[in-house]
Protein backbone atom coordinates (compact mmCIF):
# COMPACT_ATOMS: atom_id res chain seq x y z
CA UNK A 1 0.00 0.00 0.00
CA UNK A 2 1.56 3.43 -1.66
CA UNK A 3 -0.06 6.56 -0.47
CA UNK A 4 -0.20 9.43 -2.61
CA UNK A 5 -1.02 12.72 -1.07
CA UNK A 6 -2.35 14.29 -4.98
CA UNK A 7 -4.62 11.75 -5.30
CA UNK A 8 -6.13 11.57 -1.38
CA UNK A 9 -6.20 15.25 -2.16
CA UNK A 10 -8.67 15.18 -5.50
CA UNK A 11 -10.33 12.25 -3.94
CA UNK A 12 -11.11 14.19 -1.44
CA UNK A 13 -11.80 17.80 -2.97
CA UNK A 14 -14.43 15.68 -5.41
CA UNK A 15 -15.83 13.89 -2.21
CA UNK A 16 -17.00 17.13 -0.86
CA UNK A 17 -18.38 18.13 -4.53
CA UNK A 18 -20.39 15.38 -4.38
CA UNK A 19 -21.47 15.78 -1.18
CA UNK A 20 -22.71 19.84 -1.89
CA UNK A 21 -24.56 18.36 -4.90
CA UNK A 22 -26.34 15.56 -3.28
CA UNK A 23 -27.46 18.25 -0.49
CA UNK A 24 -27.77 21.38 -2.21
CA UNK A 25 -28.23 20.27 -6.54
CA UNK A 26 -31.71 18.70 -7.02
CA UNK A 27 -32.05 19.66 -10.86
CA UNK A 28 -32.07 17.88 -14.25
CA UNK A 29 -28.17 18.19 -15.29
CA UNK A 30 -25.74 18.41 -12.86
CA UNK A 31 -26.64 15.66 -10.02
CA UNK A 32 -27.70 12.83 -12.16
CA UNK A 33 -25.33 13.37 -14.77
CA UNK A 34 -22.65 15.61 -13.66
CA UNK A 35 -22.47 13.85 -10.23
CA UNK A 36 -22.92 10.40 -11.75
CA UNK A 37 -19.54 11.56 -13.97
CA UNK A 38 -17.26 12.80 -11.13
CA UNK A 39 -18.40 9.90 -8.81
CA UNK A 40 -15.99 7.76 -11.48
CA UNK A 41 -13.14 10.56 -10.79
CA UNK A 42 -13.80 9.88 -7.15
CA UNK A 43 -13.41 6.33 -7.32
CA UNK A 44 -10.30 6.56 -9.24
CA UNK A 45 -8.76 9.21 -7.31
CA UNK A 46 -9.44 6.75 -4.12
CA UNK A 47 -8.05 3.74 -5.28
CA UNK A 48 -4.93 5.54 -7.11
CA UNK A 49 -4.67 7.52 -3.62
CA UNK A 50 -4.32 4.27 -1.17
CA UNK A 51 -3.61 1.41 -3.16
CA UNK A 52 -0.08 0.77 -5.08
CA UNK A 53 -1.05 -0.15 -8.79
CA UNK A 54 1.56 1.16 -10.27
CA UNK A 55 2.73 4.66 -12.69
CA UNK A 56 2.96 4.14 -15.68
CA UNK A 57 -0.24 5.35 -17.91
CA UNK A 58 -1.48 1.86 -18.72
CA UNK A 59 -2.04 0.85 -15.26
CA UNK A 60 -3.83 3.65 -14.57
CA UNK A 61 -5.72 3.30 -17.70
CA UNK A 62 -6.63 -0.46 -16.01
CA UNK A 63 -7.35 0.71 -13.12
CA UNK A 64 -9.84 3.31 -14.60
CA UNK A 65 -11.42 0.91 -16.65
CA UNK A 66 -11.91 -1.34 -13.68
CA UNK A 67 -13.96 1.65 -11.77
CA UNK A 68 -15.70 1.85 -14.98
CA UNK A 69 -16.27 -1.79 -14.89
CA UNK A 70 -17.13 -1.66 -11.25
CA UNK A 71 -19.47 1.23 -11.62
CA UNK A 72 -21.05 -0.80 -14.50
CA UNK A 73 -22.07 -3.33 -11.95
CA UNK A 74 -23.78 -1.40 -9.68
CA UNK A 75 -25.52 -0.06 -12.59
CA UNK A 76 -26.77 -3.58 -13.49
CA UNK A 77 -27.85 -4.51 -9.93
CA UNK A 78 -29.52 -0.97 -9.48
CA UNK A 79 -31.73 -2.80 -13.06
CA UNK A 80 -32.56 -5.77 -11.03
CA UNK A 81 -33.19 -4.03 -8.11
CA UNK A 82 -30.93 -5.63 -5.79
CA UNK A 83 -31.43 -3.06 -3.18
CA UNK A 84 -34.49 -4.47 -2.16
CA UNK A 85 -33.17 -7.99 -2.50
CA UNK A 86 -31.22 -8.04 0.00
CA UNK A 87 -33.59 -5.82 2.37
CA UNK A 88 -31.84 -2.27 2.14
CA UNK A 89 -34.40 -0.37 0.11
CA UNK A 90 -36.00 1.46 2.64
CA UNK A 91 -31.87 2.70 4.24
CA UNK A 92 -31.19 6.25 2.93
CA UNK A 93 -27.51 5.60 3.27
CA UNK A 94 -27.50 2.52 1.07
CA UNK A 95 -30.14 4.05 -1.11
CA UNK A 96 -27.45 7.03 -1.56
CA UNK A 97 -23.92 4.58 -2.29
CA UNK A 98 -25.92 1.56 -4.24
CA UNK A 99 -28.87 3.80 -5.97
CA UNK A 100 -32.42 2.76 -6.66
CA UNK A 101 -32.62 2.98 -10.08
CA UNK A 102 -30.85 1.60 -13.59
CA UNK A 103 -30.03 4.34 -16.30
CA UNK A 104 -28.80 4.26 -19.68
CA UNK A 105 -27.74 7.75 -19.22
CA UNK A 106 -26.26 6.91 -15.94
CA UNK A 107 -23.82 4.21 -17.91
CA UNK A 108 -22.80 7.16 -20.53
CA UNK A 109 -21.71 9.42 -17.49
CA UNK A 110 -19.71 6.94 -16.03
CA UNK A 111 -18.20 6.36 -19.84
CA UNK A 112 -17.63 10.32 -19.93
CA UNK A 113 -15.77 10.16 -15.94
CA UNK A 114 -13.49 7.25 -17.47
CA UNK A 115 -12.83 9.30 -20.75
CA UNK A 116 -12.18 12.59 -18.86
CA UNK A 117 -9.21 10.62 -16.66
CA UNK A 118 -8.01 8.44 -19.56
CA UNK A 119 -7.84 12.04 -21.10
CA UNK A 120 -6.08 13.60 -18.25
CA UNK A 121 -3.82 10.94 -17.29
CA UNK A 122 -2.89 10.78 -20.72
CA UNK A 123 -1.89 14.62 -20.90
CA UNK A 124 -0.27 14.51 -17.50
CA UNK A 125 2.14 11.93 -18.94
CA UNK A 126 3.15 13.88 -22.13
CA UNK A 127 3.67 16.72 -20.08
CA UNK A 128 5.98 14.48 -17.96
CA UNK A 129 7.71 13.22 -21.15
CA UNK A 130 9.09 16.06 -22.44
CA UNK A 131 9.83 17.41 -19.46
CA UNK A 132 12.51 14.73 -19.17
Amino acid sequence: MKISIKYIALFIVLFAIEVIIATYIHDNFIRPYLGDTIVIVLIYAFVMGFFSVGHTLSSKIRVAFYVLLFAFIIEGLQASSFIYKIGLGDQKWAQVILGTSFSWWDMLAYIAGFIAIVSVEWLLDKKKQTLH
